[in-house]
């Protein structure tokens, strides 16, 4: 059985740790749209300078550079057999790029994942984050920002694979072990 997962939820709830940890379960490669940019940032590339003009100041990368980006890594020989995409789609314009691109490839979602995590922790943890990673991109401006744009423009699109039958909601609270055995129960009891 092919494994083609989105994994979602707010900055801060888990969805790196959680699909690299499905990824390795599943034997699919975790593709993160966020590890993407930070690799091209760190080695200053075109699309990393382009990438940390947006990301320093709290901004999501725009759509067709993330697009395009995704359409290519979805393509490649490892993703034919599934994939778990970790941060896109993140509006309504790219759920139906991903549509576009899965039907071109001849393929289609499994299962959507969304972790949940109230405000407050989720700004805890990033806080955190910033401390023990140094990521120059968690300031606590574009923290703010982030968990703002999560709200507005990401966290509807869980009713529009809510209504597809393909969205699980997991509790993105406890130890990383309870949550991913929580998000394999809800895969599991979901397919």
């Amino acid at each position: 059985m092919t494994s083609r997962l989105v994994i979602m939820g707010p900055q801060g709830a888990g969805k790196g740790t959680q699909a690299q940890r499905l990824a390795e379960r599943l034997d699919v490669p975790a593709i993160s749209t966020g590890d993407i940019f930070r690799a091209n940032i760190k080695g200053g590339t075109e699309l990393g300078v382009l990438a940390q003009s947006y990301t320093a100041k709290g901004d999501l990368v725009p759509d067709e550079v993330t697009n395009a980006m995704v359409r290519d890594r979805l393509a490649q020989a490892d993703a034919a057999g599934g994939f778990i995409l970790d941060g896109y789609p993140r509006n309504a314009a790219q759920v139906v790029e991903l549509d576009e691109i899965l039907t071109g490839l001849g393929a289609a979602l499994d299962r959507v994942v969304e972790l949940t995590a109230d405000r407050s922790e989720l700004l805890a943890r990033l806080r955190q984050r910033a401390e023990t990673e140094g990521r120059e991109d968690d300031t606590a401006e574009a923290i703010a920002r982030r968990l703002d744009i999560y709200a507005e423009q990401t966290a509807p699109l869980t009713s529009a694979y809510a209504e597809r039958g393909l969205l699980v909601r997991v509790d993105g609270i406890g130890t990383i072990d309870e949550v991913t055995a929580r998000v394999v129960a809800a895969i599991t009891a979901a397919v």
